[in-house]
């Protein structure tokens, strides 16, 4: 039984990882965008948001390969 209950911890830890890298990319897309947002109203511009939404999107892209590469 104890061997059973290993197994579906594994299972189940698998299963957390796979929705965190699900997960990556539009949470950091939204914090890019959100961040921009904010800076955007702070100096009164309408273009930084749109810089960071990219920064957002790049940087989730490239922490989603990395834990990609990881579980390979």
């Amino acid at each position: 039984m104890a061997a059973k209950n290993r197994k579906d911890e594994t299972d189940t830890r698998k299963i957390g990882k796979y929705i965190n890298i699900g997960l990556l990319l539009p949470i950091s897309t939204f914090v890019g965008f959100a961040m921009g947002y904010g800076l955007d109203r702070l100096f009164h511009t309408q273009w930084i948001r749109f810089v960071f939404l990219v920064l957002g999107t790049v940087a989730g892209f490239i922490e989603m390969l990395r834990e990609l590469n990881k579980e390979l």
